[in-house]
């Protein structure tokens, strides 16, 4: 057993870490509920253990991507570059809720609001957009990770902002182009690696087809990445 003095780490990303995730198996079927810190331990993914979890993609009008760097205070993937919003629906009954990926969509509303301030009526349910889901695992520091169905989700809208910087370092709106430069040329930006391993995979082949994204969905498929 890791002995962590979680009092080390920031309180209130301390206290975010008795959130309760929702326990899958490979096939994203519910299979209970632990802590959102027994989750991430390294010691607990080694064995198996895995939960659901959620990536946003927001882009504005103009088709730019807003990205966000995430905090220092973060205990996983602290002050790495990321896309818009990536968390987890809790096992709560609103969040639950699978028909058409309903809890999730809520999840996703829920964590814009509180990492970007971005008003939940900016960002209406039914325009998220459900493409696919991807099963990684991937080591933070050694002591944490993540191990998760991600459920992908696209939404395209002009919001306002106001990062909440417990949470979020910086924000940045990037093109296409911009982005596939920050992968060749990173300088002294660092990326989560969940957001490269949909970058490399996916994102840029969605981004050329965001007015219709139905020939990209395919939404009966755990991608194994």
């Amino acid at each position: 057993m890791v002995n962590i003095d979680i009092t080390a780490y920031d309180p209130e990303q301390v206290r975010l870490m008795e959130e309760m995730c929702i326990l899958v198996n490979k096939n994203d079927q519910r299979i209970g509920a632990d802590t959102k810190k027994n989750c991430h331990l390294m010691e607990n993914i080694n064995k198996g253990l895995l939960h659901r979890a959620f990536s946003v993609f927001l882009f504005d009008s103009e088709n730019k991507l807003l990205l966000q760097q995430r905090s220092d205070d973060k205990i996983t993937f602290p002050s790495q570059w990321t896309n818009t919003c990536c968390s987890h629906p809790l096992n709560t009954p609103l969040e639950l809720e699978e028909t058409n990926q309903i809890g999730v969509r809520r999840a996703a509303q829920r964590k814009l609001q509180h990492e970007l301030g971005i008003k939940q009526e900016q960002l209406p349910l039914e325009d998220f957009v459900f493409l696919t889901k991807i099963h990684y695992l991937a080591p933070s520091d050694g002591i944490w990770g993540e191990h998760e169905i991600d459920f992908i989700l696209i939404i395209r809208a002009d919001v306002n902002f106001e990062a909440n910087k417990n949470e979020v370092k910086a924000v940045e709106y990037i093109s296409k182009e911009d982005l596939q430069k920050k992968f060749q040329n990173p300088g002294d930006w660092k990326f989560t690696p969940w957001f490269k391993l949909i970058c490399e995979n996916f994102l840029f082949d969605w981004w050329e087809k965001l007015d219709n994204l139905e020939e990209s969905k395919d939404i009966h498929k755990i991608h194994r990445l």
